[in-house]
């Protein structure tokens, strides 16, 4: 049976760890292993992607293979054809199939008839491959994530949920604070508050996500602005962390909204250091779920 990277869950604490520790080796000598030569990984992508789509590609490059971008427009999907011949029909061609997608059911479906290694590259309720590079990025910070307070302000969306699930896995005390209605309905081990300097204090790295998507009509994106105004991230809640705090935001950002402008661009922002790592912890999860390498 294939292996899937649905929801982080799927990993154990070594394999985790492990993972990380490879990320940071791809990282420092990316042409280093080449396990994809002469294969091909197809990435279906259902909305606009910017990071994931270019450190997906790019990294399947450097690990040997052909990235086959497809976007579901293009495909016969439009037209009727269900995900289970789509699924069978992807697996003859590709080594492994990346989605990301605006259902969950879409996604499990996928994974349930494909004959190689299906990954979350975003979904409604997970985005564990973000995860993956938020980990590696306090990795490089601080060297131990033992014990380390990852604090996470605003939105409970899928973002959060990875960061819970993944970051407690890794050893991470995790706090998210969002106001009522925002918050994750089950805390994945994280500690949940609707209290941002509570979340904030002491912390060893801040984060926070857009609070308004694209599919959110006016009226809610005002609703949405009011209610999480007091979970910004700005200098006054990153004086409450750590003197070595680093500020973590998984993109894009609207300055002014969700982050000030001076936390964004400021020294102790890490942001594009994590949205580099999205290519090396990706790399590592590729190899890993074709079996390039153990724990």
């Amino acid at each position: 049976m294939p292996r899937h990277f649905l929801t982080g869950e799927e990993l154990s604490a070594a394999e985790l760890h492990a993972l990380l520790d490879r990320a940071l080796a791809l990282k420092a000598a990316p042409l280093a292993a080449r396990p994809l030569e002469g294969r091909t990984v197809a990435l279906l992508f259902e909305h606009p992607s910017t990071r994931t789509r270019t450190s997906m590609e790019a990294g399947v490059h450097e690990l040997g293979g052909h990235p086959m971008v497809l976007r579901a427009n293009e495909l016969q999907l439009t037209r009727g054809e269900s995900i289970r011949d789509t699924a069978l029909v992807f697996s003859r061609h590709a080594a492994a199939i990346g989605l990301r997608t605006g259902s969950e059911e879409r996604l499990r479906e996928l994974a349930a008839h494909a004959e190689v290694p299906v990954v979350n590259l975003l979904s409604p309720g997970h985005h564990p491959c973000q995860a993956l590079a938020d980990l590696m990025t306090m990795r490089e910070a601080f060297g131990d994530l033992e014990g380390r307070v990852l604090a996470y302000v605003g939105d409970g969306n899928n973002v959060a949920r990875s960061l819970a699930i993944l970051g407690t896995l890794a050893g991470l005390e995790l706090r998210v604070a969002a106001p009522a209605g925002y918050q994750l309905p089950e805390p994945h081990g994280a500690l949940l508050t609707d209290d941002p300097a509570e979340a904030a204090a002491g912390a060893d790295a801040l984060y926070t996500d857009v609070w308004v998507s694209m599919s959110d009509d006016e009226a809610q994106a005002a609703s949405r602005r009011e209610l999480l105004a007091p979970y910004r991230l700005d200098e006054a809640l990153l004086a409450r962390a750590s003197d070595r705090a680093v500020v973590l935001h998984c993109l894009p950002a609207h300055p002014g909204e969700e982050i000030t402008e001076g936390v964004l661009y400021g020294e102790r922002s890490a942001v594009w250091d994590q949205a580099e790592n999205r290519l090396h912890a990706q790399k590592a999860l590729l190899e890993l779920l074709l079996g390039a390498y153990g724990e």
